[in-house]
C-alpha cells in the first residue's frame, strides 16, 4: 500500500472518530444546558463526516452495494470471532468490568449485524420497506418491530430509535 493510501486510512479513521466524539460532546454539551456549544460540536460533526467520506471515496472505499454488503458482513465477523473476543478477555484480565461490558454488548450485536448484512445480500432484489430499531444502550438492531424488551440488555422497547 502506498504512503497516500495509508494516509487516506488513518485520516478516514481520525476523522470518523472526530465525527462520532463531537456529537458525544454535543449531547454532553446539551445536558449541561450549553445550547450554543452543542450546534457547535454537531456542525463540526457534520464536517468531519464530509471530510471521512471524502477521504473513503478518493481511497476506493464505496463500491456496489453488493460489494459493500459482503464487506460489512467480512468486517462485522471479523469484530465478533477475533477482535472483540481479546478485547473481553483483556478487559477481564485487567478486571475492567466497564470496558467489558461495552465489549460484550458489541460483540454480541457484531453478529447480530453480520446476520442481517447476510441476509440483505440474499434478498436485495425483494425490494422490502420496513424499518430498524436500535437499542440505545447496546446498539441491538431489530427489523420490523423489536421486542418489548431488548435481550441483551433489557432496555424497554419505548427507548428505541426507529431507523426508516
Amino acid at each position: 500500500m502506498s504512503k497516500t493510501q495509508d494516509n487516506l486510512k488513518e485520516a478516514f479513521a481520525g476523522e470518523s472518530q472526530a465525527n462520532r466524539k463531537y456529537l458525544a460532546f454535543a449531547a454532553a454539551a446539551d445536558k449541561e444546558g450549553f445550547a450554543q456549544a452543542a450546534r457547535l460540536f454537531r456542525a463540526a460533526a457534520e464536517a468531519e463526516t464530509v471530510h471521512a467520506l471524502n477521504h473513503l471515496r478518493v481511497m476506493g472505499g464505496i463500491k456496489s452495494t453488493k460489494e459493500n454488503l459482503q464487506e460489512a458482513i467480512n468486517g462485522e465477523t471479523h469484530e465478533f470471532t477475533s477482535m472483540y473476543p481479546e478485547m473481553i478477555t483483556a478487559a477481564e484480565a485487567e478486571g475492567n468490568k466497564d470496558a467489558k461490558k461495552s465489549f460484550n454488548y458489541a460483540n454480541t450485536v457484531e453478529k447480530i449485524h453480520a446476520g442481517l448484512y447476510d441476509k440483505m445480500l440474499k434478498s436485495l432484489d425483494k425490494k422490502e420497506n420496513f424499518p430498524y430499531w436500535i437499542c440505545p444502550v447496546c446498539g441491538n438492531t431489530f427489523e420490523n418491530e423489536g421486542p418489548d424488551a431488548c435481550p441483551i440488555c433489557f432496555t424497554k422497547k419505548a427507548m428505541f430509535k426507529k431507523i426508516e
